[in-house]
């Protein structure tokens, strides 16, 4: 072994964890560190705000299930990343933000941009660390990872002071982490085996982290083997491919209401790998709580998610991987999904017109049609998305990338990154105006490293969703939710790169075409119709529907 500098040993250890990727942005507080990337073969990512820094992490995270990893100054450069760690932490994605910090001599004076960060972030990531002592990297850093992978994986916050970043130590490197992978217990797939066989209605459903491709491979298996129908929790759609004859649709906002009668109808439902929280259970109202007449099997790689909602009939500590291996040993059943199956073509196929001259339901078909299986499709939240999650057939593994947390301007920095990693799959973000506002600097992020994805921008000149539960509550008093936007066309050719505006539907398939050929980050600001609000409502019918409720 040799002497290596604090920020030496950390990059070697990115290095052994096999990190070929990070995003940034670059703070004094941290140049020990992207003095040390250089050379180190990691591909950083120079962003233009710490949110969409933190997000693509993110969605690094979700593409290839080992932890995104970051790098933000303190202060103010910490906190503005905190909208990446909620959706690593909600959306159960592993990730490591690290975080410049003031010298360890400063501490406790309220010295410039200081901040404590386990006070500050420690409901918003797993675990919360500040280095102090340089030969302890390893150590800490490899604790890091493993945290950020177990269990139900999420956020991980390791703090460097800024004076630590230039000790020197001779210390070991850590070996590359591996999660654990938790198995059931033969008596569980006995259980389950007799619960299967004693079941007439049973539906699967699957959520979480923690797949792989070949565990999702496993997933069509037994559904297929075990005649069971299977419908995806918010935004996981892409844990099953929606063109196959068992898959029945997604619970997640506006869902189909045949979906709703016949998860309650279910004599046993099999949550796989998910928490079934709040978008998913309709606002924890699709099972009972604590139990009901019901017969639930919970299978989740972490054991404190185990009851801590629902408690089932059967509960399986063990990732889906593992699990759908030792079920496979069950024998097959049969079992008629042809009615469920026909509830969501019914659903989903085609949609109804809405007003104006954009009609973003026959776009989705288009682009249904036209999209390869491996295009990778993000979004972040507004009722926009409604449209993706109804029309949109997901088909193979990790190709949507959307936050289960809500949180707006996510698309935008997490297409960026999917384009980063998967260059030879076209990469399409669909955002709100209100939504792409949020992090639309990380346009300029594209352009200056080449990553030419598309974003196809649809802007209704409000934040639709306010607007809509507005319409509800308050008809036709209208506050705070109308919106001024640039000329996003304009915009992005003014960043440097291809920008179009499309306003009826003929226009989006050759303008589409043109971006794609174009070879650069692209946007297509399409105008939407502020009444169409929802693939089947409008503002007005929802005004008047409010105004005939009584006081």
């Amino acid at each position: 072994m040799t002497m290596r500098t604090a920020a030496r040993i950390l990059v070697d250890q990115l290095v052994a964890q096999g990190v070929d990727r990070a995003t940034c942005v670059p703070g004094e507080s941290y140049l020990q560190v992207l003095d040390a990337l250089i050379g180190s073969g990691i591909d950083l990512l120079t962003c233009r705000a710490e949110g969409g820094a933190a997000m693509m992490a993110e969605a690094y995270g979700k593409l290839t299930g080992r932890p995104g990893i970051c790098f933000v100054t303190r202060g103010p450069g910490a906190t503005n990343a905190s909208p990446g760690l909620h959706i690593a932490m909600q959306d159960s994605t592993p990730l490591i933000l690290f975080v410049g910090q003031i010298e360890r001599g400063m501490r406790d004076r309220e010295a410039f941009q200081e901040l404590d960060y386990r006070a500050t972030f420690g409901a918003l990531a797993k675990w919360v660390v500040e280095i102090d002592d340089a030969a302890r990297i390893p150590e800490i850093v490899a604790r890091a990872f493993r945290i950020a992978l177990q269990g139900r994986p999420g956020p991980v916050v390791i703090a460097l002071p800024e004076d630590m970043l230039s000790d020197v130590a001779d210390v070991a490197d850590a070996p590359l982490i591996e999660p654990v992978e938790t198995a059931p217990a033969p008596d569980d797939i006995d259980t389950l085996r007799e619960l299967i066989a004693a079941a007439t209605d049973p539906v699967a459903i699957v959520g979480g982290s923690r797949w792989t491709p070949e565990a999702r491979d496993a997933m069509v298996a037994f559904a297929h083997r075990l005649g069971l129908p299977v419908a995806a929790q918010f935004r996981r759609a892409a844990l099953f491919p929606a063109t196959d004859d068992h898959f029945i649709g997604d619970l997640g906002l506006a869902p189909n209401p045949k979906l709703i009668d016949r998860v309650k109808a279910a004599d046993l439902v099999l949550l796989i790998g998910g928490r079934m929280s709040e978008i998913a259970s309709q606002s924890y109202t699709l099972l009972d709580i604590p139990a009901g007449a019901q017969k639930v099997v919970h299978i989740h790689p972490d054991p404190l998610e185990l009851g801590r909602v629902y408690q089932p009939t059967l509960a399986i500590n063990a990732t889906p991987g593992a699990f759908l291996a030792a079920a496979s040993q069950i024998a097959p059943r049969g079992g008629d999904v042809a009615a469920a199956r026909a509830d969501y073509r019914a659903w989903s196929d085609t949609p109804p017109p809405v007003p104006g001259d954009f009609q973003y339901g026959d776009v989705m078909l288009w682009l249904r049609e036209r999209l390869p299986a491996d295009a990778v499709i993000c979004n972040g939240a507004g009722n926009f998305a409604s449209w993706i999650h109804r029309y949109y057939r997901f088909r193979d593994f990790g190709t949507q990338l959307a936050p289960t947390s809500g949180s707006m301007g996510y698309g935008l920095p997490a297409g960026v990154m999917a384009k980063r990693q998967r260059p030879d799959s076209i990469v399409l973000t669909i955002a709100g105006d209100g939504d792409f506002l949020m992090n639309g600097q990380e346009f300029a992020t594209a352009v200056h490293h080449g990553i030419p994805l598309i974003v196809a921008i649809i802007d209704n000149g409000i934040y639709g969703t306010i607007r809509m539960h507005q319409e509800r509550h308050f008809p036709g008093r209208v506050s705070a939710t109308e919106l001024t936007n640039p000329d996003f066309a304009a915009l992005a050719r003014a960043y440097g790169g291809h920008g179009e505006t499309v306003t009826t539907t003929a226009e989006f398939a050759p303008a589409f075409e043109r971006a794609l050929a174009s070879g650069k980050p692209a946007i297509l600001h399409c105008r939407l119709d502020p009444q169409a609000i929802t693939p089947t409502a409008t503002l007005d019918g929802i005004r008047a529907a409010a105004e005939k409720k009584p006081d």
